[in-house]
């Protein structure tokens, strides 16, 4: 059966006159705004400097195999309090300050990156401490989230709203884009500067965020219904709409098999023997062509075919990750992540607009809460995921596997969704 997006929603009242149409006409839309890409900068930087830290640690005294293991472990400690706080985190939102909520989150990933620091100055620092300090990282990370998308609309009020959403992923979009290829050039100058400079972003997040003047405590009415049955409504949702579900879960799927981000620390030392310069460079190669993509579709939209365009971009991030599994020359590396990287954010767009046209506005919160929980499992787990494979299949097999294994995601998910692939305006 062929599914339909809904696009009736329901009737809200008229915009109070003089309410501004454009976000940036709103000076604490400009101050959130800055406080999102500082906060996703800082968590970037941050995830290169520890990934490049734990690895070389581990190298000291155990053999690849071994030593992938423990990245595994950095992604599995951060997944794990997403997983159990993302979803009641997304219904406290709804009950408690949001600017609250948001200035304490982005203050404990700031001592969390003191902690990283002071472990970086130390020298040798142990790798259970820096697994300890991720879980805590990844905790304040699931309160973030969706507090701050909830926050949003009390910043900017119903006019302005749609531009404001647009604009709150470009902010998260060029942070995540910018963050890697950022510290990865940091990182291949020093470990300790990358989280000095993550630090610095964080405390800019909060300083932004304490001068917005706009209140964040919500208007709570007390239904009757409880937190549990409005996280069930919004899982049952997503079950049902099989076009969310689709985009949710190839997005899940393809990103835990071929993902590179654990592999790159792996590929620079022990493959391609290019030490931190190179890691730098592969980090950086995945940023700067997924920027020069969003760039180009800000521009230059994709508005027909999407269900096409994803699948096919899918399949070419799956080419992509295999011919980097393959490669044993450094620029061929650093091309397939680059290819891979603009691939993956026609993916993301086309994905992203998929999910809001298919979810009535009273729902998107608690459907953004699960596409949260599914981004976090697919980034954090993945990582677990990328170690254990790496430990039975070696580096070049894991990526190799990966590789194939998006391809064939993507050849199942386009027959078992057909409305996901049949979608075609994006507008």
């Amino acid at each position: 059966m062929t599914e339909t997006i809904e696009t009736t929603e329901p009737v809200q009242p008229p915009s109070p006159p003089g309410e501004p149409s454009s976000p940036w006409a709103i000076r604490d839309f400009r101050l959130l705004w800055l406080g999102r890409v500082a906060a996703v900068l800082g968590i970037q930087i941050q995830s290169s400097a520890l990934l490049w830290q734990v690895y070389e640690i581990a190298r000291r005294d155990h053999p690849i195999a071994e030593a992938s293991l423990y990245l595994g472990l950095v992604g599995l400690c951060q997944f794990l309090p997403l997983l159990a706080f993302t979803l009641p985190a997304g219904a406290m939102a709804d009950r408690r300050d949001r600017k609250h909520t948001v200035t304490i989150s982005v203050f404990v990933e700031s001592l969390c990156a003191l902690g990283f620091l002071l472990m970086a100055l130390h020298g040798n620092p142990p790798l259970w401490g820096l697994l300890a300090v991720a879980a805590v990282f990844g905790a304040a990370r699931a309160f973030l989230a969706p507090a701050s998308q909830a926050f949003l609309p009390m910043v900017v009020g119903r006019k302005a709203l749609p531009p404001a959403i647009a604009a709150q992923s470009i902010a998260f979009q060029t942070g995540a884009i910018a963050g890697p290829a950022l510290g990865g050039v940091i990182v291949g100058f020093s470990v300790t500067w990358a989280y000095g400079v993550a630090m610095g972003l964080f405390f800019l997040a909060i300083g932004s965020i304490l001068l917005i003047r706009t209140s964040g405590r919500p208007i709570f009415t007390d239904t009757g219904v409880s937190p549990l049955a409005l996280v069930k409504e919004g899982l049952d949702y997503v079950w049902k709409t099989k076009i969310v579900l689709g985009a949710i879960s190839l997005d899940l799927i393809v990103v835990l098999l071929a993902g590179v981000a654990l592999l790159t620390p792996i590929f620079a030392r022990d493959i391609l023997h290019v030490g931190p310069e190179g890691f730098g460079l592969l980090r950086a190669s995945f940023g700067v062509g997924a920027l020069l993509v969003a760039l180009y579709l800000s521009r230059f939209p994709i508005v027909r075919h999407g269900g096409l365009w994803m699948f096919a971009s899918v399949a070419v991030f799956g080419l992509s990750t295999l011919t980097f599994g393959l490669s044993h020359f450094v620029w061929l590396s650093a091309l397939a992540l680059f290819i891979g990287g603009g691939a993956d954010m026609i993916s993301v767009n086309i994905r992203q607009t998929l999910i809001q046209l298919a979810t009535p506005d009273h729902m998107r919160g608690r459907v953004s809460s699960v596409s949260m929980l599914f981004i976090g499992a697919s980034n954090e787990l993945g990582e677990a995921y990328s170690g254990v494979a790496v430990r039975f299949l070696g580096p070049v097999g894991a990526a190799v596997f990966g590789g194939f294994g998006a391809l064939a995601a993507t050849g199942i998910w386009a027959k078992v969704f057909p409305s996901l692939r049949k979608a075609d305006r994006l507008s």
